[in-house]
């Protein structure tokens, strides 16, 4: 199987406990890619594609998959916004929350999805990653097998997404957003 990744946005947030559990329950990974080895740098998480194919070059970076790691209050219960009635403030009672930590994978292709080796069976382990998201977007523009495909996940959920291939980009805007300079009355 061939692919390439052309373009890549990427929002998606998600403990790092659950992506820890998928990489943990030995999922099922692209054929290309034999192992995968996570490592954590202070507040940057890195996922690494390990080749199968010996040929490759020890020296050869493999694909990987960077996420920063940032500690969130999640809270049991919706907490009082300020402003509120002043009433509500004399039993100011403690809101149960916890500490967690989110992996956010945000950014473009080469902030997310770093490395043209194995780059394509990376991606299919993000789009993996994304369907276990529950806040953010994961849109994507792949060639496979000669074929042009979009990619839209949103919040963990598969979207209809289209690649829509033009002869002029300009032509798809009314084009009257623009400054036209050469005509303009106070530049003479």
């Amino acid at each position: 199987m061939s692919g390439r990744v052309y373009r890549l946005h990427s929002t998606l947030e998600l403990p790092l406990e659950d992506v820890e559990d998928y990489f943990d329950g030995n999922p099922d990974l692209p054929t290309e890619i034999a192992d995968i080895d996570i490592t954590r740098r202070n507040n940057t998480l890195i996922i690494k594609a390990i080749s199968d194919d010996e040929s490759l070059s020890k020296y050869t970076p493999t694909a990987q998959l960077k996420a920063s790691v940032t500690e969130t209050r999640v809270y049991e219960e919706e907490p009082p916004r300020a402003g509120g009635p002043q009433w509500a403030q004399d039993e100011e009672e403690e809101i149960p929350s916890e500490l967690v930590e989110f992996a956010c994978f945000k950014g473009d292709r080469e902030t997310v999805l770093q490395n043209t080796a194995l780059q394509f069976p990376m991606f299919q382990v993000l789009c993996e990653i994304a369907k276990l998201a529950e806040k953010g977007t994961l849109t994507a523009i792949t060639e496979e097998d000669g074929d042009l495909r979009a990619t839209r996940i949103v919040e963990g959920d598969i979207r209809p997404a289209s690649v829509e291939v033009v002869e002029n980009p300009q032509q798809n805007n009314s084009g009257g957003n623009g400054i036209n300079w050469r005509d303009n009355k106070f530049i003479n």
